[in-house]
């Protein structure tokens, strides 16, 4: 596989671990593992790598598990030229890599609000471009005004908010995109209000979800007319433990790794939740967390 590599200006790491680039801190290792130092190192690795050479794209790994078999292929993690954020008028300009706390704390620096609600979003930017994350009455539709990306034929495009068909927790644009840079309206306000706004929700998180603990946030995608976590309580699931994955006792709509959990404990106990609320509920729970890679 080395041979057919395109070169890079960035990183090759090969069979790289990702246990430790996953919240969780589960999974086996990937094949490649490559690090571009850039979006025109993306898109020149996108054009000239063979056309089916498997390519799968991680951020830190927030609402991933990363299944014990690991990855085949290319994995593309974004680095440091994509945790950077810039002031473009009324607008923020945020890299892919960049934590969305981050991004909302930066913007209050700078005396921007909007975006206080992605202070409340585990995860990076490109996570949540490509999700419409969202979080404490807000979502990414609600703020972005458009987003850079690589497509799979390794063009640098542009896709504006309607290109991005959004709907909840859920992105219906162009297949195959790896967003690289989101543009975001704010409008100005007082430093420190915008502060006390973000030090609210970090308060509310604080006692109402297990962030302390190995998590992936939200397991599952709140279905029409319901809350994903009443399911799961009504369907006795709060505390539920497969080997070393647990239900949350404090938020059962999260699942904490309490130690020793596999990747196969975690997407286990996922789908007996699944499974349990259907037949109490008759609501099929939808994944809002990401399995990728092989079983062991």
């Amino acid at each position: 596989m080395r041979s057919d590599l395109p070169e890079v200006r960035g990183q090759y790491r090969f069979n790289a671990p990702l246990a430790k680039t996953n919240w969780f801190g589960v999974g086996g290792a990937a094949e490649v593992l490559f690090k571009p130092e850039d979006t025109h190192d993306i898109a020149h690795f996108i054009k000239h790598k063979p056309a089916d050479m498997l390519v799968t794209v991680i951020g830190v790994g927030s609402n991933l598990i990363v299944r014990d078999g690991g990855l085949d292929g290319v994995v593309i993690r974004l680095g440091r030229f994509f945790n950077e954020a810039t002031l473009e008028g009324d607008v923020v300009v945020a890299g892919a890599a960049m934590l969305d706390l981050n991004l909302a704390r930066l913007s209050a620096s700078m005396g921007r609000a909007g975006l206080e609600f992605m202070s409340g979003i585990p995860g990076t930017v490109g996570g949540a471009l490509a999700m419409n994350a969202g979080a404490y009455g807000r979502e990414v539709k609600d703020t972005l005004i458009k987003a850079e990306a690589v497509t799979p034929a390794g063009e640098i495009i542009m896709l504006g908010l309607d290109d991005m068909k959004y709907s909840y927790r859920h992105y219906g644009g162009p297949s195959g995109l790896i967003f690289t840079r989101g543009w975001f309206a704010t409008t100005a306000d007082d430093p420190q209000a915008i502060e006390a706004r973000i030090a609210e929700i970090q308060a509310k998180r604080e006692g109402s979800q297990p962030i302390r603990e190995r998590t992936g946030g939200s397991t599952f995608a709140n279905p029409e007319r319901h809350k994903a976590w009443e399911l799961i309580d009504k369907a006795g699931c709060r505390g539920l433990t497969i080997g070393g994955a647990q239900m949350s006792e404090l938020h059962c709509n999260f699942m904490i790794n309490t130690g020793n959990a596999t990747a196969a404990d975690l997407e286990a106990l996922g789908e007996e939740v699944r499974r349990r609320v259907l037949a109490t509920s008759g609501v099929e729970l939808r994944w809002e967390i990401k399995r990728i890679g092989t079983k062991r």
